[in-house]
């Protein structure tokens, strides 16, 4: 079935859910109600939370007119896709009426972000961090308001490996550091819808390169997350506000950069009190008083 850029998914699905058997019902219900999982998580990971079998996951898709989940998932994903021309205005609501409205707005956003957090997978960033501390060359790469994310995780990786992290692009033109990648070493590469072509060229090269590719993402459908070894995900696009969220993006990154310094152990910990050793000796902070 071959879905228009203006159909909907949901609606699809909503209209069909009177006549679907009645667990099939359900699991439409479940798939409604958490249209943003259904984008970003196994199949498996939804039928457990569900309480399925995962089966009837590929059951519901065919049941409404698709070839299986797999199509149904990627009509979903591509309905949440924001217009190229406003991925952040299409997002902005009206602003809301009362005295409280604006607290309210931050209320909602809090909300969201808390919410999300426990969603992200602690053992796929420690599976990640493994990677990490067993690469030869950690590369980071970010664009736009991802660059940030990308800066964080290369100063804290820094202070206890400084010769071995680079954010792509840092000395340079990008394109000599893609053509820097060698197996044995790893690439972060950091984004949320819309996605950048940079992102997707820096994964792209990383894959072909042999390195391991890990991807901190909001979806498994993300573009630079093809054929990644490790893909952390994060909630960007639930908090309410004209911008999508990058808590969950700085949680994975410190993440990361803990447990892999927890695994460097006491060369780690050593690195560590060098560099802070220097910054004492270059008077980087204000002296406390007292």
């Amino acid at each position: 079935m071959v879905v228009s850029a203006k159909s909907s998914p949901l609606s699809e699905l909503r209209i069909a859910l009177p006549s679907l058997p009645l667990r099939l019902q359900e699991v439409g219900r479940f798939v409604a109600a958490n249209d943003y999982d259904a984008t970003t998580r196994s199949m498996r990971d939804l039928a457990a939370e569900a309480g399925a079998d995962p089966a009837a996951f590929t059951r519901l898709a065919k049941a409404i007119g698709y070839s299986g989940w797999d199509e149904l998932r990627a009509a979903l994903t591509e309905a949440r896709r924001p217009s190229e021309t406003s991925p952040f205005s299409a997002r902005a609501k009206g602003r809301r009426h009362g005295p409280h409205a604006d607290v309210t707005l931050i209320t909602d956003k809090l909300e969201a972000e808390a919410a999300g957090l426990p969603r992200i997978s602690a053992h796929a960033i420690a599976d990640a961090a493994r990677a990490l501390h067993d690469a030869n060359r950690i590369w980071i790469t970010g664009y736009r308001s991802c660059r940030s994310v990308a800066e964080l995780l290369n100063y804290e990786l820094r202070l206890f490996r400084p010769e071995q992290v680079q954010i792509v692009g840092a000395s340079g033109p990008d394109d000599l550091d893609l053509g820097a990648f060698r197996s044995g070493e790893a690439v972060i590469v950091i984004g949320f819808m819309p996605y950048t072509n940079a992102s997707v060229r820096v994964a792209q090269a990383a894959y072909h390169a042999g390195a391991t590719l890990i991807a901190i993402a909001d979806s498994l459908a993300a573009p630079m997350a093809e054929g990644a070894d490790h893909v952390l995900l994060f909630e960007a696009a639930s908090s309410p506000g004209f911008f999508p969220s990058l808590t969950g993006a700085l949680a994975i990154a410190q993440s990361l950069a803990a447990v892999t310094f927890s695994l460097g152990g006491t060369a780690a910990k050593k690195r560590l009190q060098d560099t802070e050793a220097r910054l004492a000796a270059a008077s980087t902070y204000v002296s406390e008083k007292g």
